[in-house]
């Protein structure tokens, strides 16, 4: 056994002795971290490069990010690809931004349903800081595409409304995804 593996099973190791409220308490803070670290890989990019470099790489990153995101979701909740729009919405409830934004699926069907963020972390901190929206809805329609398409390549994904675009009070962003048997 080589020392990263034995360094990875100490970790679980110690995992495995902690309760059920640290535990939680432990992904949502590693959640956090990611999002930070992201954050402030985005804003090290922007201010070298400027902002619309810094959003072509974060497409790029997200390209990529967002399908193993996908796929470790399903391997971890036993499913395979072509599940439809029930898999979609179960795979949502289990992506980093999760944990950290609040989120909802409206209108849902076998062949329909409407992702909206209602809360999100990085829109939020920016507008208490008085700065504008962030514009990222040609990253998510790269992240949210390639994520749907992951778990089932049928389903068709649209942008209602997604920041630089308007948006009512009640979303930052929200989502449509179709399949058409």
């Amino acid at each position: 056994m080589s020392n990263a593996e034995r360094a990875g099973d100490e970790g679980i190791s110690l995992l495995s002795n902690l309760s059920k409220e640290e535990l939680i308490r432990i992904i949502v803070d590693d959640a956090k971290n990611w999002l930070a670290h992201d954050g402030l890989w985005f804003q090290a990019i922007e201010q070298r490069y400027g902002m619309d470099v810094a959003v072509d790489a974060d497409t790029e990153a997200w390209r990529y990010f967002t399908v193993i995101e996908a796929k470790r979701i399903m391997e971890r909740l036993g499913m395979k690809s072509g599940g439809g729009i029930p898999a979609l919405v179960e795979c949502l409830k289990h992506r980093f931004y999760a944990r950290l934004n609040l989120q909802e699926c409206i209108e849902v069907t076998d062949t329909r349903v409407v992702f909206r963020m209602l809360d999100c972390r990085v829109q939020s901190a920016r507008k208490r800081k008085g700065l504008p929206d962030h514009p990222c809805k040609s990253v998510g329609i790269v992240e949210y595409s390639e994520f749907a398409k992951t778990i089932d390549p049928r389903i068709i994904t649209r942008c209602i409304a997604c920041p630089p675009d308007l948006h009512p009070e009640e979303f930052w962003c929200a989502w449509e995804f179709t399949i058409q048997e």
